[in-house]
């Protein structure tokens, strides 16, 4: 008798954490724990748009690589993180941010532009790959609780 209810207990113990872990991240705390997002993140923090991308969304992110960061031109992630730059640095990143949540089986096959959260439509085109302006998904489709993360592999501007 003792051992059943030892073992029931394990199975909804096991149960229990199973739905903690199961529940993803939002866009924040994943990009966090991934690890290749520190310079993203800094200035996500440095935007003030932190609580903006932990809200309820949903919101799909085209996320930009700590090496796409670092092939900007020499000075311009720090000119951006500057607070007398603060307007430029959310334009540029919200410019990476689609409002809902698309999938990458949304758009295959498609080419389209599409308004971003900073009000300037991005091209996306989806029929060879997936290319977002000038830069190319390299993963897709990474799900948060609050939307989707597309990996890319360049850092794209507004015009």
């Amino acid at each position: 008798m003792f051992r059943r209810t030892l073992l029931a207990g394990f199975a909804v113990a096991s149960l229990a954490l199973g739905t903690v872990a199961a529940k993803a991240a939002d866009i924040v705390d994943t990009a966090v724990s991934a690890g290749n997002f520190n310079t993203l993140v800094a200035a996500v923090q440095a935007a003030g748009l932190v609580d903006t991308l932990k809200g309820e969304g949903p919101f799909t992110v085209f996320a930009p690589t700590d090496e796409a960061f670092a092939a900007l031109p020499a000075g311009t992630v720090e000119d951006l993180l500057k607070p007398e730059n603060k307007d430029q640095l959310v334009a540029v990143l919200t410019y990476h941010v689609i409002p809902g949540k698309v999938m990458s089986g949304d758009i295959a096959g498609k080419k389209m532009g599409v308004k971003t959260v900073q009000g300037s439509e991005i091209q996306v085109d989806a029929t060879d790959g997936v290319k977002v302006d000038a830069a190319s998904v390299v993963t897709a489709d990474i799900e948060t609780s609050n939307g989707v993360i597309h990996v890319i592999d360049q850092v794209v501007l507004p015009n």
